[in-house]
């Protein structure tokens, strides 16, 4: 059970390193302050983005990261 756990978390944390390392950076300088408020608005189809898609796998496959080392550290 032990191992079957590491290996699910070692598969855990390469996917969530690949992840974060496909996106693109948020550092926009001081064009992407003036223009947030815009920003907002004219992106209706965010959602639909890579970049979109990808911060939201970061957010599931980095919850199934801890789940996965909690349940390590009982076991």
């Amino acid at each position: 059970m032990q191992l079957f756990l590491t290996i699910l978390q070692l598969i855990s944390a390469v996917a969530v390193t690949a992840i974060v390392l496909m996106q693109s950076g948020k550092r926009s300088g001081l064009s992407g302050a003036i223009a947030g408020g815009a920003d907002t608005f004219l992106s209706k189809g965010k959602a639909k983005t890579l970049d979109a898609q990808l911060a939201k796998a970061t957010k599931w496959v980095g919850l199934a990261f801890v789940v996965l080392t909690l349940a390590l550290h009982f076991v």
